[in-house]
């Protein structure tokens, strides 16, 4: 199937609400985030996703990682100066997937270079010396496959760490192991 062909069958998809192997996703009204000040918009579908940590505290909880994201969004955006969280998805050790930039809007995750050719996606927490739980790692991966669903992603997207793209220890020696044995990482 051709790249063009797979993305309107994605849109399709989601003009029909359909895609079952897409999870609830935590608003960005759920948690509390701050209005956005970003518009430019990313050209779908990607060929890319960018796997990080916020190297910062963990969360276990829906109040707890609604929370952190409240946390990662002030310190990019009031410390940072940015427009918003830098990144399109938070994923929290609950399980759950809190809406950052979302599927659309560019985010700023990796520098020039990757932001606007892929989704960033952070695991709250870090990940040097300890692996995130297995619902959080399903979480991220059930996303990707909604992503292909709904004609975000590329049906032949690579994952890449942080590191692969940037100078950093993120996504953290664990993750980062974690995530090549993903189908979809390419180093």
């Amino acid at each position: 199937m051709s790249t063009s062909l797979a993305a309107a069958a994605g849109a399709l998809l989601a003009l029909l609400g359909l895609g079952a192997c897409c999870s609830p996703v935590v608003a960005r009204s759920a948690w509390q985030a701050r209005a956005p000040g970003c518009s430019q918009r990313l050209q779908h579908p990607l060929r890319y996703v960018v796997v990080s940590h916020t190297a910062g505290s963990p969360c276990h909880s829906p109040a707890s990682c609604q929370q952190q994201a409240r946390i990662v969004q002030h310190y990019h955006q009031q410390t940072l100066g940015w427009c918003d969280v830098g990144y399109n998805f938070l994923i929290g050790e609950d399980g759950n997937v809190y809406e950052g930039r979302g599927w659309n809007i560019k985010g700023a995750h990796t520098g020039p270079t990757w932001n606007p050719i892929s989704i960033g996606i952070t695991f709250m927490g870090n990940y040097m010396e300890r692996v995130p739980p297995k619902r959080a790692l399903q979480a991220a991966l059930n996303l990707l496959d909604c992503g292909v669903a709904r004609g975000f992603l590329r049906p032949k997207y690579e994952v890449k760490g942080h590191r692969d793209v940037q100078q950093t220890l993120s996504p953290g020696d664990q993750l980062y192991e974690a995530i090549q044995s993903w189908p979809h990482y390419r180093e």
